[in-house]
């Protein structure tokens, strides 16, 4: 009987080796700022001195074919619970529908109230910043692995946790149109735990959440503009 050579059993280990540095040298950047333009994605934004010394960050953008008077209601009622968050709904809304017109009673927002994330409610984003028609920055603060939250300021994180915010940032474009631009900002403990779920799990997933929401807002505006 041949034996094994333990050149074979290292090969999958060298492979996936190279495929991280390959990921890590050229696909996660753009997966860092999908649609940013290079100032977009290097500025400071409205709310990043939240999290001073985050862990991670990411920017993406888009260009929306409406005002942002017209974007604007459309971000004011995001929520589980309120208007969904427009992008794959049975993953962060319960299954639920986002919803696909203004609700009036959903059109009113004040620092520090929390918009749910879970449609049980056990858990909140609480708007931090927030300037009609220009910021809404929105915060989220959980326990790991519990995932329940934690807000008290005045106090000492918990050993493990995640901090961090999800903002929006609207500008004018030519011809009645609207730069979205959205900066994520986290930092989170312990880190040789939590890195290698941001880096493999939770950038790609955000990823491919915010690209659905553009793509959502945008069929959204294109219809009430």
């Amino acid at each position: 009987m041949s034996e094994q050579r333990p050149e074979a059993g290292r090969r999958p280990f060298g492979v996936a080796a190279v495929s991280l540095v390959l990921y890590g040298a050229f696909l996660r950047p753009r997966v860092l700022t999908w649609g940013a333009t290079h100032e977009e994605a290097d500025r400071d934004f409205p709310g990043d001195a939240l999290i001073p010394d985050a862990d991670g960050c990411s920017t993406m953008a888009t260009t929306l074919p409406a005002p942002p008077d017209a974007v604007w209601p459309w971000l004011q009622q995001m929520g589980c619970n309120r208007g969904g968050w427009y992008s794959w709904d049975r993953l962060d809304n319960g299954g639920r529908p986002s919803a696909r017109h203004i609700v009036p009673e959903w059109q009113h927002l004040e620092q520090g109230q929390h918009l749910h994330s879970l449609p049980s409610g056990d858990a909140w984003f609480t708007v931090a910043v927030l300037e009609s028609e220009r910021t809404l920055v929105l915060r989220s603060q959980t326990k790991l692995p519990s995932g329940r939250p934690f807000d008290r300021l005045d106090e000492p994180p918990p050993r493990a946790y995640v901090d961090s915010i999800w903002g929006f940032h609207l500008r004018p474009e030519p011809g009645g149109r609207t730069r979205l631009v959205v900066r994520a900002r986290a930092r989170s403990r312990p880190r040789p735990v939590t890195r290698p779920m941001d880096v493999l799990f939770w950038e790609p997933a955000h990823l491919i959440m915010q690209t659905r929401q553009f793509h959502n807002l945008r069929a959204r505006v294109s219809v009430t503009a």
